[in-house]
């Protein structure tokens, strides 16, 4: 997997929650549908977009929030990533 892929869904109740998803590759859907892209083989924000604005971020701070989020699969994604060089 290459891709971490984030869209936020708005409840009823105003609760925003999240889905999480990875991928090897970006399709069209996913670029119109899913508010994060991050790219672990480049290490860069493909996508940001939060509450309809686009974000100017980093890598590194996007990488450094989901890490104490979802520890596991964003480690996975870093060796699998990395082993491959």
């Amino acid at each position: 997997m290459r891709y971490m892929l984030i869209t936020f869904f708005r409840k009823p109740g105003g609760q925003i929650d999240e889905q999480v998803g990875f991928s090897k590759k970006i399709r069209p859907a996913d670029q119109q549908t899913c508010n994060v892209i991050l790219d672990f083989k480049e290490r860069k924000v493909v996508k940001c977009l939060i509450e309809g604005k686009t974000m100017d971020t980093t890598f590194q701070k996007m990488f450094d929030y989901y890490k104490e989020i979802y520890p596991q699969m964003v480690e996975q994604l870093e060796q699998i990533n990395t082993d491959k060089k």
